[in-house]
Order: structure tokens, then C-alpha cells, then sequence
């Protein structure tokens, strides 16, 4: 079951909505690697995962920073959190997928973007859309 953009999930600026959008096709990957149990196909995204994450949170903390969001302290606790986390999953799997492991990784996977877009940046969304959706403040 892979995951769709849907408008509902915008926060209202086209930087972090494209961010979104790379993460959930680098998670529907990681699907695909997990259903067929291609444990060097996940490995590899996995880490494509970690890697983009962490400058997709930083470039989040950035623009949050910028709007003036008051939380960007929490932001960056929550993206920590979420680092540590996918590492501590990632390492429970082991070498080897079983249908068990591979269904609870991708349900990890699924609820670790979905929260964090839902829960935590649509905290943002009315700060973000004080500013054009193009805003980015690295320019």
C-alpha cells in the first residue's frame, strides 16, 4: 500500500510540500523493496531515506525560523526524534525481512511521514501561508 500526495497534506509552501512529496516516493520505495524482500534495494533506500530527511529537516527549520514559527526549538526535537527512531527501526529489522518484519517496517514508514506532516507541520501551515507559496528564505 503505497502512499499518494494529496492536496490536504500541503502546508502551504512549495519548498516543504516538495520535500513531502520526495519523501513519500523515497517511503513507497522502500515499500516496494520491503513486499518483494529485496533487503539491498531497502538498504540502499533506507539510507537515501536518513540522508534526505536530514536536509529536508534542516531546510524545515530554516523556513520556520524565517516565518517566525514560535516551535522551531520543538521542530528540531521532533526531527531528531524521528532520526533516532528510523535508526532504531531499521536496526530491530535485522539482516533478513520476514512478512512480519517487512509489514511493521512499512507501517513505521507510512505513520513516521504522516505524523510528522499532519501532526507537526501543519502546526506551521498558518505562519507559511502568511508568505507566497514560493517563499524560500535561502534566496
Amino acid at each position: 500500500m503505497g502512499l499518494d500526495w494529496r492536496e490536504q497534506l500541503s502546508v502551504g509552501n512549495d519548498l516543504l510540500d516538495t520535500d513531502h512529496k520526495h519523501l513519500i516516493g523515497v517511503i513507497n520505495q522502500a515499500e516496494r523493496s520491503l513486499k518483494s524482500k529485496n533487503m539491498a534495494g531497502l538498504t540502499t533506500v533506507l539510507e537515501n531515506l536518513a540522508s534526505y530527511a536530514k536536509i529536508h529537516f534542516a531546510r524545515e527549520e530554516l523556513v520556520a525560523t524565517a516565518v517566525g514559527y514560535p516551535q522551531v526549538a520543538q521542530i528540531h526535537e521532533s526531527h531528531e526524534a524521528l532520526i533516532v527512531r528510523l535508526a532504531q527501526v531499521k536496526q530491530e529489522m535485522g539482516d533478513e525481512l520476514t512478512d512480519e518484519s517487512s509489514e511493521h517496517f512499512g507501517a513505521f514508514l507510512r505513520d513516521w511521514l504522516v505524523s510528522h506532516v499532519i501532526k507537526e507541520d501543519m502546526k506551521m501551515k498558518p505562519y507559511l501561508t502568511k508568505h507566497s507559496p514560493r517563499f524560500d528564505p535561502r534566496r
